[in-house]
């Protein structure tokens, strides 16, 4: 398919609440929308690297300038048979995943919409409904984190992903597992530990968890291996896994027995495919993360979900848990309690609403 026009659209969605994590506390989601078009029909990537080179060294204002004048020169008026020979046009740009993701995931939906066919089904997705667990970040205080988990327990959430850091970690931990005592429960520690904290994540091995996800820094893998070596907890690694060949190297050192995939994390779905494929022949399992994206990414996200090697609730969220309105053109909203299903339109089934776009555009482009 030949691409004949590119937009690029930086946005900024105020979230509901704040959403705090190790690496700080975020009031409003930044990502970049990619429209990529082919005669009469149209796909859209969605990718949320958030306004700060916190969770990774990009941030929208960086994607957005290479997406415009790198990314989308390579690919414009030119032929694009499938997402390797979209990534190949690319591999002379180091980095930059969040970027290269955006473009990646709107030539799928692209792809999708020309052969008339919902996304999850070109992918070989197993069912159009996936499992999503309770994801909640640094609160007030524990009392009200265990309000809320009950809360997510009586909805039907099957497991609850605490965000993890000094000073909310084992006294929280203790809390949580006292009161909830077979729930599945894991942690996310964004990256901000060290092989110094051995004591203290050997004394989290206690509690039962059905992972431990990234705890030390956000590109290593032999500390990892170090210390899965010291834990009967799984270890999950998310940050570091940007590739098909990272994720290689990480299970062939014994670094971890889950992989978090996140798509914009790993450049798309053409890398995802690849990942999942490697994680597979290994026996490792997979579950899909997300970063607080619109519709557009979370149905990407959703399609994804789908597979086979999906084997443990993803975090995907409804639009009203984070967002007063949804920057798409329909919401994200559950079918069952902790259960989404998958568009069954062509592509991923949902387009950006231009009235919310208009709102929360920061720049654009048209190419």
């Amino acid at each position: 398919m030949q691409i004949d026009s590119i937009r690029i659209i930086r946005v900024a969605m105020p979230l509901v609440y704040p959403f705090r994590t190790a690496f700080g506390n975020v009031e409003m989601i930044e990502s970049i929308l990619v429209l990529l078009t082919s005669g009469e029909k149209a796909g859209w990537g969605e990718s949320a690297c958030w306004g700060a080179p916190a969770y990774s060294a990009e941030c929208s204002a960086t994607q957005f300038l290479v997406s415009r004048d790198f990314i989308a020169p390579l690919l414009l008026r030119q032929s694009i048979s499938s997402g390797a020979e979209l990534q190949e046009r690319l591999n002379d740009i180091k980095g930059n995943y969040f970027a290269k993701a955006a473009f990646d995931l709107a030539w799928w939906d692209l792809r999708a919409n020309i052969e008339d066919q919902p996304l999850w089904k070109i992918l070989g997705g197993k069912s159009d409904t996936i499992d999503a667990g309770a994801d909640f970040g640094v609160m007030e205080n524990v009392k009200t984190l265990i309000r809320t988990i009950t809360e997510a327990c009586d909805q039907g959430y099957k497991r609850v992903k605490l965000k993890y850091r000094p000073g909310w970690d084992l006294d929280m931990i203790k809390q949580v597992r006292d009161r909830f005592p077979d729930l599945p429960i894991h942690v996310d520690c964004n990256s901000c530990y060290s092989l110094q904290d051995m004591d203290m994540f050997k004394e989290l091995d206690n509690y039962r968890l059905a992972m431990i996800e990234q705890p030390l820094a956000h590109d290593d893998l032999i500390d990892h291996a170090a210390l899965q070596r010291e834990l009967q907890t799984p270890i999950c690694l998310d940050e570091s896994i940007v590739s098909a060949h990272k994720a290689r190297k990480a299970i062939g050192i014994g670094a971890c027995r889950w992989v978090n995939i996140k798509l914009g994390r790993v450049g798309g779905i053409t890398n995802a495919l690849a990942i999942i494929k490697v994680c597979e022949d290994r026996h490792i399992p997979c579950w899909v993360g997300g970063m607080l994206e619109s519709a557009i990414g979370s149905s990407h996200n959703i399609a994804f979900a789908t597979l086979p090697n999906i084997q443990y609730p993803s975090d995907i969220f409804p639009t009203s848990r984070f967002y007063e309105k949804d920057l798409g053109s329909h919401s994200i909203e559950h079918v069952a309690p902790s259960q989404f299903k998958a568009a069954d339109l062509p592509g991923i089934g949902v387009a950006p609403d231009e009235q919310m776009i208009a709102k929360w555009a920061i720049e654009e482009c048209r190419l």
